[in-house]
């Protein structure tokens, strides 16, 4: 058997190129080529969409029966759409598109421990790399797959995007509508419902809905939820954008929900049976709008280690919860890219990808809708960009006297500086403290007096850090505090 010359490849090292292994001839194809972890032929597109010009973002990776599989997506419902759908990637990174492929938009994959079944979109995958099809999801986006909290052998929840909470038999397929949560959640009439994430943990379902667009923002109305379930009622625990709910079932059995208002990115923690809120620098604002939020998740990429996308920055993540608290959060790096899923495959961190969106002609600048894999090492993440972003506890809200804001990222960036205004007729003392261990244990730092119509600003000094840092006024008013890290 004769052997084809060896092609190159350009590997994740900038402008180095290395030659991949050979084939053999008679398979008449060259060795995949690789561009800094990208494999162009692995590349989804929209096959005879051009009349709708949709998306083909992948919403789900998973490696189950010996393959890495994978969904890709549509925007909206549609039998357009033709090159998305249900995939398998082989060692030698060949594709194929499953037999049982349809095409739709769908975000969810979970495995289901009790039957040994891998949940995605609408498919329920054995095994041994056998797929069923849940044929009502057809018509459906459904963007989280949950356990059930009374029947977790034989029955798991799904969410979609239009807000419709399903329980399905993963035996028989049977599926039972239990919620509409657009009204259950009280969520406008004329909203646009755009629900993300879901998650089950500690008796209770927790979904996160991040509608948010203009009127959001100017806080005419506040669609955005978070929201839990304990079997019998729904509590809303946030009237805020929230796109991801995430957790493990031992270690504490923590709870991380990812969201954002127009002050900060925020992280919420449920532990030890009390939620907690977090703030987080974002990244850039172009992410700030429930269309641009596209699945950011939680996921485990290395044997029991969290990875978190969160308003599009990585951060190291813990799941363990000690004396009732989870801490450990540290930033990685920033970045512009869509990563609707990622997963650890074959000993290479994955990152799915949602490169091109023209969308029925609303972008008349891009071209065929597309988008692919980045295959590299969680290590990888560090040379992305430098950690660096804005954000704080206030953006002109109304703030009581002595009452201290949430939490807020100090750890892992460069340069800090705090800027502090207000809106009261009389000066504003604002306390500045500082949790160096990350635990809850408050120092004071500095305070410092805005008056009437002032402003003022502290550079922290480089090198000084602390794990999270908070303010608190001396008296009540409207007030901003907000950080800039670079």
């Amino acid at each position: 058997m004769t052997s084809a010359p060896a092609p190159t490849r350009r590997s994740s090292s900038v402008g180095t190129l290395t030659p991949t292994r050979p084939v053999p001839a008679t398979t008449g194809l060259p060795q995949p080529t690789t561009i800094s972890g990208v494999m162009p032929h692995l590349t989804v597109r929209g096959e005879n969409d051009h009349a709708a010009r949709t998306e083909t973002g992948i919403g789900a990776l998973m490696p189950w029966a010996g393959k890495l599989w994978m969904i890709s997506y549509v925007a909206h419902l549609s039998p357009s759409g033709g090159g998305t759908g249900l995939w398998t990637i082989d060692a030698d990174f060949t594709r194929t598109l499953h037999p049982e492929s349809i095409v739709g938009t769908y975000a969810n994959r979970m495995v289901h421990a009790p039957s040994r079944q891998l949940i995605m979109g609408p498919h329920v995958i054995d095994v041994d790399g056998n797929v069923r099809t849940i044929q009502e999801f057809g018509e459906h986006r459904l963007t989280a797959t949950m356990r059930h909290l009374t029947d977790p052998d034989n029955m798991v929840y799904f969410l979609s995007m239009e807000g419709l909470l399903f329980e399905v038999d993963v035996h028989t397929l049977a599926v039972t509508q239990l919620f509409d949560l657009m009204t259950e959640l009280d969520i406008s009439p004329d909203a646009y419902g755009h629900f993300k994430g879901g998650h089950t943990a500690a008796g209770r379902v927790v979904v996160a809905n991040n509608t948010y667009e203009d009127r959001d923002f100017l806080g005419e109305v506040m669609d955005g939820r978070l929201a839990e379930w304990d079997g019998t009622t729904w509590t809303v625990l946030e009237r805020a954008p929230f796109v991801e709910v995430a957790g493990r079932s031992n270690m504490g059995e923590a709870i991380f929900a990812t969201g954002w208002d127009r002050a900060s990115a925020i992280l919420k923690v449920f532990a030890a049976g009390e939620w907690r809120t977090y703030r987080l620098p974002k990244a850039s604002h172009t992410f700030d709008h429930m269309f641009t939020t596209e699945w950011p998740r939680i996921r485990e990429v290395e044997s029991e280690r969290f990875l978190m996308d969160c308003h599009y920055m990585f951060y190291e993540l813990t799941p363990l919860v000690y004396g009732g608290r989870t801490w450990g959060v540290r930033p990685i790096s920033t970045h512009l890219r869509i990563i609707p899923d990622f997963c650890s495959w074959n000993g290479m961190l994955v990152l799915s990808g949602n490169q091109v969106t023209p969308i029925r002609d609303s972008n008349l600048w891009a071209g065929e809708p597309q988008s692919n894999l980045w295959f590299g090492k969680t290590d990888d993440l560090w040379q992305f960009g430098k950690p660096k972003g804005w954000g704080g506890p206030w953006w002109k809200d109304a703030v009581a006297a002595n009452e201290p804001s949430d939490p807020y990222l100090m750890t892992g960036f460069e340069h800090k500086v705090l800027h502090l205004v207000h809106e009261a007729d009389a000066a504003v003392t604002f306390r500045v403290e500082v949790d160096f261990l990350g635990d809850g244990s408050w120092a004071p730092y500095a305070s410092y007096t805005v008056e009437p119509g002032g402003y003022t600003h502290h550079e922290f000094p480089a090198g000084f850090s602390a794990h999270w840092v908070r303010v608190t006024p001396d008296i009540d008013c409207t007030a901003t505090a907000y950080f800039t890290y670079t």
